[in-house]
């Protein structure tokens, strides 16, 4: 008698659920903006939802700008062990490649609200994990007088990453500068962000601000740049593949 597929298989194989999780891997979005993507009931979204959050496969977290709202954010290291787990269930021999690294051509821009933690530290960690290779900039839609000391602490002390010296820049900044990826990092920036000339793609990363949390000690901050670190770590495949397809485009034009 065969056995019942893995549990990813069955969540993941369904039509709608699976066309929520490319939605999410590539950005963390709202029930509504799910609504719209999916073209299908919010009763049903929902549902379907809540299936993926009790699969351990997408989390959500209260919108830091409306409060109405929530964001999803789709868990790619638990996607990540389910899809090995379900390889190994099929055959041993099933192994993931490693991607290939990012392109040096690539611009990316961090944006949250007052530049002075969660856009700098990705930043850093960005340019850290791609050894300086990519461009990597940070700006705040309203930028604090300087960075937030916890940021700087925590960076120096966790990742070996002196800041000393760098100070917030205003989005302003930035006109006429080209970018191949904009990420806003806060909800309220995300609403504040404006229009990039040559269309970049755009993902939002829903990241609580740590200066505002109970306890805004080093520990808050410690956590979201681990958080940070992740989704970056995440984020270079990514970039990999999407300039990949740009060369591509390239040589086919005439």
């Amino acid at each position: 008698m065969a056995s019942e597929p893995p549990a990813f298989v069955r969540l993941a194989a369904h039509p709608l659920r699976w066309s929520l999780l490319a939605a999410l891997a590539g950005s963390d979005l709202r029930v509504r903006e799910l609504v719209d993507h999916a073209g299908q009931p919010q009763n049903l979204v929902s549902y379907h939802l809540r299936l993926l959050r009790d699969g351990g496969l997408v989390t959500a977290t209260r919108s830091s700008h409306d409060g109405r709202d929530s964001y999803y954010h789709l868990d790619l290291d638990r996607c990540a062990a389910a899809l090995a787990e379900t390889g190994a269930a099929l055959h041993p021999a099933l192994r993931q490649e490693p991607p290939p690294p990012p392109s040096p051509r690539i611009a990316v821009l961090f944006v949250c609200t007052g530049n002075s933690a969660r856009s700098p530290v990705a930043e850093a960690l960005l340019r850290r994990r791609t050894g300086g290779t990519v461009t990597v900039t940070s700006v705040g839609s309203r930028p604090k007088a300087a960075l937030h000391p916890a940021a700087v602490r925590v960076l120096r002390d966790e990742f070996g990453i002196d800041l000393a010296g760098q100070r917030p820049r205003h989005l302003d900044t930035l006109a006429g500068r080209r970018f191949d990826h904009v990420i806003t990092l806060c909800d309220k920036a995300r609403e504040a962000c404006p229009e990039f000339p040559h269309h970049p793609r755009r993902r939002h990363w829903s990241i609580p601000d740590p200066a505002a949390a109970r306890d805004p000690g080093d520990r808050a901050f410690r956590l979201t740049a681990a958080e940070i670190d992740t989704r970056v770590r995440h984020l270079l495949p990514d970039l990999a593949v999407a300039q990949e397809a740009v060369a591509q485009d390239k040589e086919v034009q005439p």
